[in-house]
């Protein structure tokens, strides 16, 4: 904060004699109220609240960046070659920012712009498999072979579940493990589920560290996980003008005459 507060009033100090005379003045030399603005609208931009406390504590500042450049002028500092050149880079970086402002202030990103923008993003987002399976798990390959007979002998998966699972998440809603990616399981579970047809049961139990499973594949489905534009307004509303702003950037590069 203290060098950022230093380096505006430098660049205010060598802006000229164009700048209203206002505020306090060290050895006659005023600080005007618009180099005390400047710092108050940097912080606000910042999203810092800046009350009356507050301005007096820039004053402050401004008034001790003040002495300490008098006293740097009379010991000839200013003359330094490293002085001129930090002088010339803050004043450029100065009149880049305020160039940008401008630019975003004459092409603001439209509804429109926004939108298209959103669904470039929307498209470009992969589809991810969901599963919605069921399982019965149990302590060994016996018990899952027998789960395994009684379904085929017409025993409902979920009333099995409900008996026989070791599961106590899924046990009590027979089975059932909602819709997941597959990569949620271990991967002898997921390995066997995904070669499932949709109401297709393993033929053989399934073994993972938790035990042996009876997987019944109930359906699946192909979805983006898209956010709403609202949710990423402000987000995208940066990029596209980023985008713009790297455009003229480059625009003006070409145009002009760059030696390296």
């Amino acid at each position: 904060m203290r060098k950022l507060l230093l380096q505006t009033a430098l660049v205010a100090a060598f802006a000229g004699s164009a700048i209203a005379v206002a505020g306090p003045t060290v050895n006659g030399q005023p600080i005007s109220d618009a180099r005390i603005d400047v710092v108050v609208k940097m912080m606000e931009a910042q999203g810092q609240n800046v009350n009356p406390q507050a301005r007096d504590q820039i004053k402050e500042q401004l008034v001790n960046a003040e002495v300490l450049r008098q006293e740097a002028v009379k010991k000839g500092l200013d003359k330094s070659p490293e002085f001129a050149a930090e002088v010339a880079n803050m004043q450029a970086m100065a009149l880049a920012s305020r160039l940008i402002k401008d630019y975003e202030k004459a092409n603001p990103v439209s509804e429109a712009d926004l939108k298209a923008e959103y669904d470039k993003q929307v498209a470009a987002i992969p589809e991810v498999k969901q599963y919605h399976a069921r399982h019965i798990l149990v302590k060994t390959e016996a018990e899952a072979k027998a789960v395994i007979e009684a379904l085929k002998k017409g025993k409902a998966f979920d009333k099995l579940a409900k008996e026989k699972s070791m599961d106590p998440g899924s046990k009590n809603k027979g089975g059932d493990l909602e819709w997941q990616e597959a990569s949620i399981f271990a991967a002898p579970f997921s390995e066997a589920m995904t070669k499932l047809a949709k109401g297709e049961v393993t033929a053989k139990p399934v073994k993972t560290e938790y035990g042996w499973h009876v997987i019944k594949l109930d359906d699946v489905r192909s979805q983006r996980n898209v956010p709403q534009l609202e949710e990423v307004r402000p987000q995208l509303t940066q990029h596209v003008m980023s985008a713009r702003i790297e455009k003229y950037i480059a625009d003006l590069k070409a145009k002009a005459q760059i030696q390296q």
